[in-house]
């Protein structure tokens, strides 16, 4: 190989790993700026603070792998272990205390995008080892044993499990919404909105502009 080509390969490289670490630095900035120390905005500012919105897609095999990295952190301690993995629905699988004893538990779970952003898991399938208990039990069972974030709520009334994806909290201040979940597909996309208070730019200042 000539010395030009190399010389040539060399800068494309370093021109490529540049806009890499570029492309790093700016998510990093992004999730780790600190938190403005001004007062907390009421909610119901919520809408009317000037903010950017960004639509981040990602895979199954990603989002399976934070929401687990989660339920380790959740779950640390706790005698009752669960995990969620993601193929043509959701499936939550662990076990459940029944009768001084554990049996498997295993829930299929369709996604339903709400209109605010939030999810819905409607049950498809359920069940706990070979006992033959209804549906409606074994979800009981499950809301009663099995430790949810804040923001989850199991409804056995309804064969359903609420993700309030939007009352998430987030250190940083950004609002996280789910926009799209196509598990057939492997589409799925969130927005964020980020306030320009998050990175310490005041309304007044950017008015002014």
């Amino acid at each position: 190989m000539s010395k030009q080509k190399v010389h040539k390969w060399r800068r494309w490289f370093f021109l490529l790993l540049g806009v890499n670490v570029l492309a790093l630095a700016c998510i990093a900035i992004l999730i780790f700026w600190p938190v403005s120390e001004t007062e907390e905005p009421d909610p119901a500012d919520h809408h009317t603070q000037l903010r950017s919105e960004f639509v981040v897609r990602t895979t199954k095999q990603n989002l399976d792998q934070l929401i687990n990295a989660y339920l380790e952190k959740l779950l640390k301690g706790d005698g009752h272990q669960y995990h969620v993995s993601l193929d043509k629905d959701v499936e939550l699988a662990g076990e459940l205390p029944v009768f001084s004893t554990t049996v498997p538990l295993s829930v299929h779970l369709e996604p339903i995008v709400q209109k605010n952003g939030d999810i819905t898991l409607k049950q498809k399938s359920i069940s706990i080892g070979k006992l033959a208990l209804p549906n409606k039990k074994i979800m009981e069972y499950l809301e009663k044993y099995l430790p949810m974030p804040e923001w989850v709520t199991v409804n056995p009334a309804e064969e359903e499990i609420y993700v309030a994806v939007t009352d998430m909290d987030i250190k940083s201040n950004f609002h996280i919404s789910v926009k799209q979940i196509d598990l057939e597909a492997d589409n799925i996309a969130f927005n964020i909105e980020v306030p320009y208070r998050s990175l310490g730019i005041k309304q007044a200042a950017y008015n002014a502009q």
